[in-house]
């Protein structure tokens, strides 16, 4: 019996797709990667100038890192108000996602919307908009400036993954834990927050790896007295040629690519549990 040829023409249609998508992923996976490829070599030259390849490998750029006060005291900026941010922008995104999940109002779009502004709004919109709200507030080139400001943006990121976590829960293992006479305070700790762990420290990882790559908004709080690591980048290439950002570069990029892998693990793990 002959085969429908309008059957074979969509099927044939659907795997030139499937392959034209594939090659388009790599295209961009390679766009994106490659920059990479190109800074972390480059931060391996014993040269006094940036140089690809180098002509001679050494480890002097990350002994300059390492032996800079200025350049790990930005590093210390950036974790803490990353792990402060990261803190802050979790309990408001955990409560915002169960907020949204539980009550039933009118507006939570437009709520949902609102929170999520920072992750959709261009960088220098929210930059200007915080840079001047704080500077009313007397919080610009504070430390509680950039967590808060570093929180804002962080909040979108725990509030999807919360909501994700909780679009697969049961909300009947709370009536149960109740029958068996469990207090509201002990279900939340012992079966609502379990239940959604993956998704909260999803979240705060998300939240953390934010913080500690924003520039933007930084570079309009920032002071000769707090510099997060983005902005001392930053300044390396605009008023310096320093080839030790190549080797600031590397790092940022492993250990946040280590960082990304974490939610991954989280979720691979609640999966089989």
């Amino acid at each position: 019996m002959a085969s429908d040829p309008s059957i074979t023409r969509a099927a044939l249609r659907q795997r030139t797709l499937g392959w034209g998508l594939r090659v388009w992923v790599v295209i961009v996976g390679f766009v994106l990667v490659a920059p990479t490829l190109v800074v972390i070599p480059m931060s391996f030259g014993a040269g006094s100038t940036f140089q690809f390849p180098p002509d001679d490998w050494s480890w002097r750029w990350y002994g300059e890192f390492f032996g800079s006060k200025q350049w790990l005291a930005a590093l210390a900026n950036s974790v803490q108000v990353g792990l402060l941010a990261a803190v802050l922008a979790t309990v408001v995104g955990v409560a915002a996602a169960f907020g949204l999940d539980r009550a039933r109002f009118r507006g939570r779009g437009v709520v949902r919307q609102l929170l999520m502004a920072p992750m959709i709004l261009p960088g220098i919109v929210v930059a200007v908009a915080v840079y001047g709200a704080f500077l009313r507030w007397q919080l610009n080139g504070t430390m509680l400036g950039f967590v808060l400001a570093h929180a804002v943006l962080g909040v979108p990121f725990v509030l999807t993954s919360v909501q994700t976590s909780l679009a697969g829960y049961d909300p009947v293992v709370e009536k149960a834990a109740a029958s068996l006479g469990a207090s509201k305070l002990t279900t939340l700790r012992k079966v609502v927050l379990p239940g959604i762990a993956p998704g909260v420290l999803s979240g705060f990882v998300f939240a953390f790896a934010t913080s500690f790559d924003e520039v933007v908004v930084a570079l309009f709080l920032q002071t000769p007295a707090i510099k997060t690591l983005p902005v001392k980048m930053y300044e390396s290439i605009v008023l310096e040629i320093d080839p030790t950002i190549a080797a600031a570069s590397s790092l940022i990029v492993v250990f946040t690519t280590i960082l990304l892998f974490v939610p991954l693990f989280l979720r691979r793990r609640s999966h089989h549990d």
